[in-house]
Formats: structure tokens, C-alpha cells, sequence
């Protein structure tokens, strides 16, 4: 149980929370009433939902291999 509450300082759990990150505001960007709500700042803190979402749609194929290389990762090398 100790080993997994570090497992966020390390730099593959870094990776991981950024691919989720990315992923997830991806997706609210398709939802409508969350887009106008969460995504609308372009600045400041809540611009950094905003800025993940655009690297998501733009960059969807990287982000996506990026997850299956990090799932690869996570279930067969770690």
C-alpha cells in the first residue's frame, strides 16, 4: 500500500496522469453543456483545461498511442 501512494511522484505516474489529463478533456469538449462551462476560459487556470482538449483533438492519433504504449508499458514491462 505504501508503494502505490508514491507511484504519482514517479515519472511514469507523471505520464499517466498527463495521457488521463488530456484524454478526459478531450472528451468534454465534445459535450456541449461542459464545453460552454468548463472550456470556455482560454486563460489562466482554467485555461489549462482548454489547452489539454485542443493538444487532444489536434494530436489524437499521438495521444492515442501514447496511451497504448504507456497501457503496454504499465501491464507488461512494469
Amino acid at each position: 500500500m505504501v508503494c502505490s501512494l508514491f507511484t504519482v511522484y514517479s515519472f511514469d505516474g507523471i505520464l499517466v496522469f498527463g495521457l488521463l489529463f488530456i484524454c478526459t478533456c478531450a472528451y468534454l469538449k465534445k459535450v456541449p453543456r461542459l464545453n460552454s462551462w468548463l472550456l470556455s476560459e482560454k486563460k489562466g487556470v482554467w485555461g489549462v483545461f482548454y489547452k489539454a482538449a485542443v493538444i487532444g483533438t489536434r494530436l489524437h492519433i499521438a495521444v492515442a498511442a501514447s496511451c497504448m504504449c504507456m497501457a503496454f508499458y504499465l501491464i507488461f514491462l512494469k
